[in-house]
This record gives C-alpha cells, sequence and structure tokens, in this order.
C-alpha cells in the first residue's frame, strides 16, 4: 500500500518550489492564487529571500505548505492509501485526500502560522532535540522539572524534541545529557510549539477550523495527535485543533501506517527529512521523493 507523507517546520530552504514555478503552469497559477490568498507574495520570500525570512513562522509555514500540496497536484499516478503529515504537514495531508479544498487550507494554514509567530512573541520559548535516550526518560525528566518543558515531537526511535520554556529547556538538557543523553540540541526556532505555550494560538485556530467546510477524505488520514487513522471530518477537526498543544507522535503513526499495510512511502515537500525517520523506524519500507 502507498502512504504520502508531509513534512512540517524545518524543512524549509530559499529556493524551494523556484523552478515548480519558473517550469509548470498549473503550478505557477497555484502559487499566484496564494499571493493573493496571503496578500503578500510569499513566493518572494521562497524563491528569492533570506534563511531569516524563510524561519518567521508566519512564512515558513505557509511557503512549506506550497511548496508540499503544488508538488502532489503535479503527480500523474497520485493514488494514496492513507496519507499523514508531520506537524504543519496534516494540514498538507488533508489537501491530498481531499479533505480541505487548497484555498481554505491555505487561509488555514496562515491563520495557524500567524496565532502561533503571536503566541511565541508574547512569551519567548524554545524547542531542542534529545538524540540516544529512550522516551520513558525524556517523559520523566520532563515531568520532574518544575517549569514547562513537555515531549513535543516523537520523531524515530532514540530521537524526541522537547519544548518548553528557555529555563525549563535548559534545566532539562542539563539533566538530559546527564542521563545519558548522545546529544542535546538547541533547535533554531520561532518558539515552544506543541506546548502548553500554544493556547492562545489554540482558540484562534480552533474558531477558524470550525468556520471552514471538511469533506470526507478519499483516505484515512493518521494524525500526530494519536496515531490513528480517521475518515471522519468532525474527528479530523478536533484533532487538528488539539495538535497545537499536544506532541507529533510521529514514530507510532508510521509503525501503525506500517502495521495497516503501508510498504512504500512517498515524502511531498521540500527535502527528505520524513524519509529518513521513517527509515529509522523500519528498514523495510520503500522511500521516495515525490
Amino acid at each position: 500500500m502507498h502512504a504520502y507523507v508531509f513534512p512540517g517546520q524545518g524543512a524549509q530552504f530559499v529556493g524551494m518550489g523556484k523552478e515548480l514555478y519558473e517550469k509548470d503552469l498549473k503550478a505557477r497559477e497555484m502559487f499566484e492564487k496564494a499571493n493573493e490568498i496571503l496578500g503578500f507574495r510569499i513566493t518572494d520570500l521562497m524563491f528569492d529571500g533570506t534563511d531569516e525570512d524563510l524561519r518567521q513562522t508566519r512564512v515558513t509555514q505557509p511557503a512549506i505548505f506550497l511548496h508540499s500540496v503544488i508538488l502532489a497536484s503535479r503527480l500523474a499516478d497520485f493514488k494514496p492509501d492513507m496519507v499523514a503529515g508531520h506537524s504543519l504537514g496534516e494540514f498538507s495531508a488533508l489537501v491530498a485526500n481531499k479533505a480541505l479544498s487548497f484555498e481554505d487550507a491555505l487561509k488555514l494554514v496562515s491563520k495557524r502560522a500567524t496565532a502561533m509567530q503571536k503566541a511565541c512573541e508574547a512569551e519567548p520559548s524554545t524547542m531542542a532535540a534529545i538524540i540516544g535516550l529512550e522516551d520513558e526518560i525524556v517523559e520523566e525528566v520532563c515531568a520532574g522539572i518544575d517549569d514547562i518543558v513537555v515531549p513535543a515531537n516523537y520523531n524515530s526511535p532514540g530521537q524526541i524534541v522537547i519544548s518548553g520554556s528557555f529555563a525549563g529547556i535548559d534545566m532539562a538538557m542539563e539533566q538530559l545529557t546527564e542521563k545519558g543523553a548522545k546529544r542535546a540540541i538547541k533547535l533554531a526556532v520561532g518558539g515552544a510549539f506543541h506546548s502548553p505555550l500554544m493556547e492562545p494560538a489554540k482558540a484562534e485556530l480552533e474558531a477558524a477550523i470550525e468556520a471552514t467546510q471538511f469533506n470526507t477524505p478519499i483516505c484515512p488520514v493518521y494524525q500526530n495527535v494519536n496515531a490513528s487513522p480517521s475518515i471522519n471530518p468532525e474527528e479530523i477537526k478536533l484533532n487538528l485543533v488539539a495538535q497545537l498543544i499536544s506532541p507529533v507522535r510521529w514514530t507510532q503513526t508510521v509503525k501503525n501506517m506500517i502495521g495497516d499495510g503501508a510498504d512504500t512511502f512517498t515524502e511531498s515537500g521540500p527535502g527528505k527529512v520524513l524519509q529518513g525517520l521513517i527509515k529509522k523506524a523500519d528498514r523495510t519500507v520503500t522511500t521516495q521523493s515525490a
């Protein structure tokens, strides 16, 4: 069975999508439609901006979404049996399986990105990658710290990203290094995504999602919050809202998709990050780029 997966924040690079824009008329039309919907020329920032331009959450998220969805739309043999996306990528996945229209999803992604950036500016915070420890040890250390710090992304066996206040992250990194982490690396992100610090953004996103038409998808989406498949529009909406303050259960998502028959994973979007994570979970499956 063929699964399509869509990356999240961190996969961006300057020049992403430029070749698509120049060589494909349908792609160009979609990019220009996005410029119109967003109210600024995101294509200028994607193609010729700086790394710093692209790192702004309000730019990063719609940029990755656009690149991912437009790539998938050009595939002649696009017939997904199941889809999943990492964090922001869940919105790309929902366009791919027809639960959301391109236009509606872009508006939601823009709203989500702006709300998250605002929450980050209100309370500065960060994230860190922890390599080489079992999930339970990371969870235990985070739970014992008297500041905000939580597991945010279960990326692959032995790789977890934690999220929280600067003080909470510093304490956790120190303790996790003492517990034997091979590496503890602070990430260049705008704030503590998938943590309680995103609560203000959650309220904004919830109102926007409630006002948006969701359709019954053509195949299941495996959602970040519970790593389980869904084709129920109401359930999908609830999980999308909860995702903002809940961890991305990517390791379990991949294992569940494989358990349900996925043997080929196509990553649609910038980079190959998800292919690497999937291979760490199971080396026997086929991974490829769109």
